[in-house]
């Protein structure tokens, strides 16, 4: 009997074994964010695209990671390439690349898998890129506008923006385009004189996204001046600006977010000019799940706006810190807006970072006095 017993034991341990090895298998993540430059908990573009991202898979019951290249805000394409590699490699089925600095990465990497299908979003589509690859783009100006307009309305006449991507994103010079049409419309629905609304307006900074001791210098400076609000538009250099305003807080300096509410960040933050990052990638995804791919999105852009509920600013009690413009009146405009009643110029120069364009806008915008820096 004893000698039966010795000989279950290197059966059982073996079994044991093997139910070991089998439980030590790589895990799979089917539905993969390779972030854009900064960090993913950023409190703008890389958090609203990943939180879509994750409200999809936890209601789909899938697997999901993000992937963050390497060397952060100088991440180079050869580390995008990278990062989309290892989704691929860890098992992702698609994958969603917030920035239209993936674009290089997105084109090899999406040519060598045709299998794998690939989100871009605040991107395009060109020759470039293949039917496993679909494009999300939104109407910023219309943001821009209504936090623009909003702080006018507001009773703010000194107004300030400070915009990333060093005058070439397309996404923020469409919000800083939608920013002073905003402002120079509720100054005329106020009946302001001529130049009555001053606007600092700078791409000195930022130009990759991130916070630094300049920007802060630079809009400290701003604050000190006399600006009353700031829009901050691009990730990470919301930490700058946030750090400037907390210096002036005695003397109400306010901050206007970007991309998704940043209330959060900051008592001083105004309102946000959101675009609907998490509802959209959401949808996206959606249709992909359902099979759609092919027919509604292989090789398309979405250009989305207040018509799709995808551009606005945040109206939750918390988030709405307006003193005398009411959620009923951005309410009204926003319908005016997304019925076609308001048209908002997206007409950018290729390179905003130019004294020359922002001449051309004061010309055209009578009740603004444009500071260009």
């Amino acid at each position: 009997m004893k000698k039966s017993l010795l000989a279950l034991i290197p059966a059982v341990l073996l079994s044991l074994g093997l139910s070991a090895c089998k439980e030590k298998e790589p895990e799979t993540f089917e539905v993969a964010v390779v972030t854009d430059v900064g960090q993913l908990n950023d409190g703008g573009f890389n958090q609203g695209t990943y939180e879509g991202a994750v409200a999809f898979a936890q209601a789909n019951n899938m697997t999901y990671k993000y992937y963050q290249p390497a060397n952060g805000a100088n991440a180079t394409d050869n580390d995008r390439i990278a990062a989309m590699n290892q989704a691929i490699e860890n098992g992702a089925k698609i994958i969603v690349t917030p920035g239209f600095l993936q674009y290089a990465a997105l084109a090899d990497v999406s040519s060598k898998n045709p299998e794998v299908k690939f989100v871009f979003v605040d991107g395009w589509i060109d020759n470039g890129l293949g039917n496993n690859v679909t494009a999300i783009c939104y109407k910023e100006e219309e943001s821009g506008y209504f936090a623009g307009y909003g702080a006018v309305m507001d009773g703010y006449t000194k107004l300030g923006g400070t915009f990333g991507g060093g005058g070439t994103n397309a996404a923020c010079n469409r919000f800083a385009l939608g920013y002073v049409q905003g402002a120079n419309d509720a100054a005329t629905a106020k009946n302001l004189g001529l130049g009555a609304i001053d606007v600092r307006i700078s791409f000195q900074y930022g130009s990759s996204f991130s916070a630094s001791n300049e920007l802060q210098t630079q809009i400290s400076g701003w604050y000190q001046a006399g600006t009353e609000v700031v829009f901050s538009c691009g990730g990470s250099m919301l930490q700058s600006v946030k750090s400037a305003a907390a210096e002036y807080k005695e003397q109400g300096a306010m901050i206007i977010g970007v991309d998704v509410d940043q209330a959060a960040e900051s008592e001083q933050v105004l309102t946000s000019a959101v675009k609907g990052l998490n509802p959209s990638v959401q949808k996206v995804l959606g249709e992909w799940k359902e099979g759609k791919w092919d027919t509604d999105l292989a090789h398309k852009l979405s250009n989305l706006g207040a018509a799709d509920n995808a551009t606005g600013l945040p109206t939750a009690e918390g988030s709405w810190r307006f003193k005398t413009f009411t959620v009923a009146q951005y309410q009204a405009l926003f319908d005016q807006v997304k019925n076609g009643q308001v048209t908002i110029s997206n007409e950018i120069a290729a390179n905003m970072d130019n004294a020359l364009a922002w001449e051309a806008e004061n010309a055209i915008l009578p009740k603004l006095h444009i500071r260009y820096e």
